[in-house]
């Protein structure tokens, strides 16, 4: 099976992180949130990916390059204007014509279990299948309901109050057959959620929606964002990342440097090559990037540090997201949510 992957997201609620990066290149726990994607695939069995691309094509490719470092063979297909999701799909057509597909979110974290996925839509005879997750909060995706044999009877793509009827979400991860690419238009901007899912089901397609009992998080807005990293930390998603465990829950890695008298309180990470000054207290669910610099007699809680910032001596941070490459000068104090990035 192969898998289209979708990278071409412009990621404006993200802004200003997101202004000089893809958003499917934002950090969770020290890794871009498309490489813990590409990781699941390659646990099932899937190697052969398509990449969209059109924010930022460059640091996509740089860093995954042909995708050998994770198992997997990458190709990618460029959009120069953004085509939708179904429409990007349609582009890659001659790579995923062959057989059933997957589409997956570029910007998904997710430990869904793709075999079991693959397996109820074959055994359903499904033209498509839409992973589905029970959430809170539905005004953001589209809501689905389905029969008792998991076959979708209503969709709605970002409904108002009024038209929600299900706690059950689109996670934009699908099974499809390769015929359903000869119902999305060629060159045309396209969706599955406002366009070729309502029309499938109108046409009494074979339509089916799969629980997911495992983890999904859309890191596509800033409190999903903090809500990941917080998870991955809590061990809620079944997904590795970088660190030596020193103490339950604290996470550091073998180059990282620590000062006298540092404190760290469980859950938090520190990445590759950072040092840490004397004195600094990193609180709980702090992450700290590769190549950090932290000064002595600071104070870090609740802090998402990208690569390569630096937090000079006797700086206070709360619920703060630093960027790539920023620097908080000395002595000063930010809180609650304040988001630095000086590749603006």
């Amino acid at each position: 099976m192969r898998a289209m992957v979708m990278a071409a997201g412009a990621g404006t609620r993200l802004h200003p992180l997101t202004l000089s990066l893809p958003k499917p290149m934002v950090p969770i726990a020290n890794r871009p949130v498309l490489e813990y994607t590409l990781e699941n695939l390659r646990r099932h069995g899937v190697t052969e990916v398509m990449l969209n691309l059109h924010s930022h094509p460059r640091k996509i490719r740089s860093y995954f390059k042909d995708g050998k470092r994770w198992g997997v063979r990458i190709r990618y297909s460029q959009e120069p204007e953004l085509l939708g999701t179904a429409g990007g799909v349609k582009k890659a057509a001659a790579f995923l014509k062959g057989g059933t597909f997957l589409v997956m979110s570029g910007d998904g974290l997710t430990d869904i279990d793709l075999t079991a996925l693959a397996d109820f839509h074959k055994k359903n005879r499904a033209q498509a299948t839409i992973a589905l997750k029970s959430v809170d909060s539905r005004l953001e995706y589209g809501v689905t309901l389905t029969d008792r044999k998991g076959r979708v009877t209503r969709f709605i793509e970002k409904p108002r109050w009024s038209d929600v009827f299900s706690s059950q979400v689109n996670t934009g991860i699908y099974v499809m057959e390769p015929s359903m690419l000869s119902k999305i238009p060629a060159k045309k901007v396209c969706d599955f959620g406002s366009e070729l899912w309502p029309r499938l089901l109108k046409e009494g397609g074979r339509m089916y929606g799969y629980p997911v009992g495992h983890y999904w998080c859309d890191v596509g807005n800033f409190s999903e964002y903090r809500r990941a990293q917080k998870d991955i930390l809590d061990g809620k998603i079944g997904l590795f990342f970088p660190g030596r465990m020193i103490r339950p829950r604290i996470w550091v890695d073998e180059s990282a440097a620590i000062g006298r008298g540092v404190t760290l309180e469980a859950p938090c990470l520190i990445g590759k090559n950072s040092r840490i000054g004397q004195g600094t207290r990193i609180g709980a669910y702090t992450v700290i990037g590769t190549h950090a610099r932290i000064g002595r007699n600071t104070v870090l809680n609740n802090c998402t540090l990208w690569n390569n910032v630096t937090v000079d001596n006797r700086v206070h941070l709360a619920n703060c997201i630093i960027g790539h490459n920023a620097r908080v000068t000395e002595s000063i104090s930010v809180h609650e949510g304040i988001v630095i990035d000086i590749n603006r």
